[in-house]
């Protein structure tokens, strides 16, 4: 599961990526790309709340499969229209729609799964695990995109990923049933309500959640990559590729090199620091920004070693960096406390809920850096979202007696 996973991530993040410089290439709008995110987010949330309900009541690994049968299939109509070579952006956005929405629920069933797999002790070492998957597709994803977008052009980009998503079919194939514990649940409406329910005598989880929503709406930059290449800093698609894989670079040395992190018993502090030095390093990275702005230094959409400014970008990459270790450091305990605190006929509701958090945050954060990159000021949304996840953390510290004092020894949700 992990190996086929991270191959088909790897291909899922070329693709995100290309549907990005896609949309971009045809509007010229970095308000435009924030709609690709922004397009999806309510189906996407009611897949996670929906597909959370679906591993609880079925087989989880059945209802991985079907939902990563429904992500191909709309990887493979990417390539197609792009092949077709029609002009509409409607399209693209309807697709990568799709593919959220199935990516989803495959995310939601494969974490419910984990659990199930392992002993509790080794709940830590899986997410640091998970964080080498992520490093891998978030690394290699975004700079070979780069590289083939520039290169071969997007088509290609679209296709080669319809090629590695077969990895996907091959990793959960080989698992075992994984059906819930308990009694059989009925899927419905009711069953979605008493999740979000669960969350009312789970303060640790809830002020996890809350956390990670500051974090991912106010500290994710991505949607302004395509703009940062062709006017603030150079280098156009390579640049973005570059930008983007720098946070997996922390996330995979994060991942290989966890330190200590799995005897950490206080996990509930360890969320909250990663989220404040997330915070920090989003703050730097609009400071860089804004020095690049006001240098006036000439750039180019073209990639040579003349059309960048190598200084703002190397202080990027490394804020960044930074950003994907500190970030990590924070899902690693967000994802062990939910998978050792949440009892199994509950597991996929919360994590259903859980994904939403994670992938609607990013997205409402795209929307956000969508609306304030209208002034032009492509330093100002990382300079003020970064300042707000500080104070968020700060706050959250103080108020939340519970989440100090969580014990891993003694995991409570």
């Amino acid at each position: 599961m992990w190996v086929g996973g991270t191959i088909t991530g790897i291909g899922s993040q070329m693709t995100i990526l290309a549907v990005g410089l896609d949309v971009y290439a045809r509007t010229q709008s970095t308000l435009m790309v924030s709609y690709v995110a922004a397009f999806a987010l309510v189906p996407m949330i009611v897949a996670g709340l929906y597909g959370g309900v679906l591993a609880d009541s079925f087989d989880r690994r059945i209802v991985a499969l079907v939902s990563a049968l429904v992500a191909w299939g709309s990887t493979a109509g990417l390539a197609a229209y792009s092949w077709s070579q029609a002009e509409p952006v409607l399209p693209l956005y309807l697709l990568i729609t799709l593919n959220t929405v199935a990516a989803t629920m495959v995310g939601v069933a494969r974490q419910a799964i984990v659990p199930r797999l392992i002993r509790r002790e080794l709940l830590p070492a899986a997410g640091a695990l998970g964080g080498i998957s992520g490093g891998l597709m978030l690394t290699v994803g975004p700079a070979l995109a780069g590289v083939l977008v520039a290169g071969v052009g997007i088509s290609w980009t679209y296709t080669i990923d319809t090629v590695l998503f077969v990895a996907a079919f091959v990793g959960l194939y080989t698992l075992p049933a994984v059906r819930p514990e308990g009694e059989a649940l009925r899927p419905g409406v009711r069953s979605v309500v008493e999740g979000w329910r669960f969350l009312r005598v789970a303060p640790n989880i809830r002020a996890s959640f809350l956390l990670d929503i500051f974090a991912m709406t106010f500290g994710n930059p991505r949607v302004l990559f395509p703009a940062i290449g062709a006017v603030l800093i150079g280098g156009g698609a390579v640049t973005v590729g570059v930008l983007t894989s720098a946070i997996a670079v922390g996330v995979l040395v994060l991942g290989v090199f966890p330190g200590r992190l799995g005897g950490v018993r206080r996990q509930g502090l360890g969320v909250i620091a990663g989220v404040a030095a997330y915070g920090l390093t989003i703050l730097g990275l609009g400071v860089v920004l804004l020095l690049a702005a006001v240098s006036g230094a000439p750039v180019s959409s073209s990639w040579s070693a003349e059309s960048v400014n190598w200084p703002a970008l190397v202080a990027a990459s490394v804020l960044l960096a930074l950003s994907g270790a500190a970030d990590s450091v924070s899902m690693i305990y967000r994802n062990t406390m939910l998978q050792a605190s949440v009892p199994d006929a509950m597991r996929g509701r919360l994590q259903g809920l859980f994904t939403v958090v994670v992938t609607g945050g990013p997205r409402i954060g795209d929307l956000y850096v969508g609306v304030l990159s209208v002034t032009a000021l492509l330093w100002f949304p990382p300079l003020l979202g970064g300042f707000v996840i500080v104070v968020a953390a700060a706050v959250i510290l103080r108020a939340q007696r519970t989440l100090r004092e969580y014990d891993a020894e003694d995991p409570r949700p």
